[in-house]
């Protein structure tokens, strides 16, 4: 068959991938140079962790270990399956963690809880004061600014593949074909939109009643802290925001413990993780109401780098970038994603949320079993 994906961010690179594995050509449309959205404004982490009980674990576990056989084959996306700490800084966090461990689903998540000993001997760089921690054995990262380049260039090696970058997609031509902004059609059997946040124009014709919603986020990231991060690293404020955590511990942490009014207004909490080059990427907020600002603003940047000190036990390192990102979340998030069969051979799939990253390769994979390929 041949293929026709719309959008090269991670979760249509993967589509494009799934294509490719099961023999199909594929043709790939992007309409800036390259990906700019939410799958390079990200942490890279595979985070299986905090996800909900049920399909959407089940879903985090597919894609961790396609990710790892894909990080196999394609070095260049740096995979590491590092796992994750997320620090408990008060008894009540430290409720919520214990109860974590003893979740029917907690040995396939991979969690254990460590003393602060135990933890700081996993990863030396935390030297700050905390009472225990969450260890997450099934989480990784990639690294997110260079992940679609280097599936770019698998794919391009199997002889099947070809990218076209600076094209935007405004019609699509019967069930299998869509017209670019160059008026060029593109055929194919079957075409396969994975168009991000962009939600507008023929996405809006194809499906104008579509529940999903844009989400805008804040991070930042240092210069090389100058010692290894070897775990990725969350705070307390993370059991609030998975719905991994949900129960009468979490009511209880929410009830004896507010959030700081900055990280409450801006629904903050603090992930961490190491770059290759040795910086933290450091996020992150969550907004809601649109339209967004246009400017980024100061009072969370200053309130992460504070929690991270407070975990490091030690100054953050200079803060070399700062940057807002929107992704697309659906209405129920409670729904790993929206696929639809927009027309008899098209479909769309978008509204991952911050799923996006983790659970791509899965979903791409699902898309191509109900689609036939």
């Amino acid at each position: 068959m041949r293929v026709i994906v719309v959008g090269a961010g991670v979760l249509g690179s993967m589509h494009a991938w799934q294509a490719v594995e099961r023999g199909h050509e594929v043709v790939h449309l992007e309409r800036e140079s390259e990906a700019r959205g939410a799958s390079v404004r990200n942490f890279g982490l595979v985070w299986v962790s905090g996800r909900a009980a049920g399909e959407e674990l089940e879903v985090a576990l597919r894609a961790r270990e396609l990710w790892e056989r894909i990080g196999e084959r394609v070095p260049g996306l740096r995979f590491r399956p590092n796992g994750s700490l997320t620090l408990a800084r008060t008894e009540a966090e430290l409720a919520v963690a214990e109860a974590a461990v003893k979740l029917p689903d907690a040995e396939a998540r991979g969690y254990r809880l460590l003393g602060p000993d135990e933890a700081r001997a996993l990863n030396p760089a935390l030297r700050g004061q905390f009472l225990g921690a969450l260890h997450c054995s099934r989480d990784a990262a990639v690294e997110p600014r260079v992940a679609q380049p280097a599936l770019r260039a698998a794919l391009e090696a199997s002889g099947r593949y070809t990218f076209l970058p600076g094209r935007e997609v405004r019609e699509l031509v019967g069930d299998h074909a869509v017209r670019d902004d160059h008026g060029q059609l593109h055929r194919g059997d079957l075409v396969i939109l994975c168009t991000g946040a962009w939600l507008g124009g023929l996405v809006r014709e194809l499906a104008p009643d579509l529940p999903v919603r844009r989400v805008r986020l804040q991070m930042m990231q240092t210069d090389p802290l100058g010692e290894t991060l070897t775990t990725s690293v969350a705070d307390g404020d993370s059991f609030r925001y998975y719905p991994a955590f949900a129960g009468p511990e979490l009511d209880a942490l929410r009830a004896a413990q507010p959030q700081p009014p900055v990280a409450d207004e801006h629904k903050m909490q603090l992930l961490m993780v190491q770059r290759q080059d040795g910086g933290l990427t450091v996020g992150d907020t969550h907004e809601y109401d649109q339209p967004f600002g246009f400017d980024v603003v100061e009072d969370p940047y200053e309130h992460l780098a504070g929690v991270a000190e407070e975990l490091l036990g030690r100054p953050l390192p200079k803060i070399r970038r700062r940057w807002a990102g929107v992704y697309a979340q659906c209405t129920d998030t409670t729904r790993v994603v929206h696929r639809q069969q927009v027309a008899a051979g098209a479909w769309l799939v978008t509204g991952p949320g911050g799923r996006g990253m983790t659970c791509s390769p899965a979903i791409a994979e699902a898309t191509a079993d109900a689609a036939g390929l």
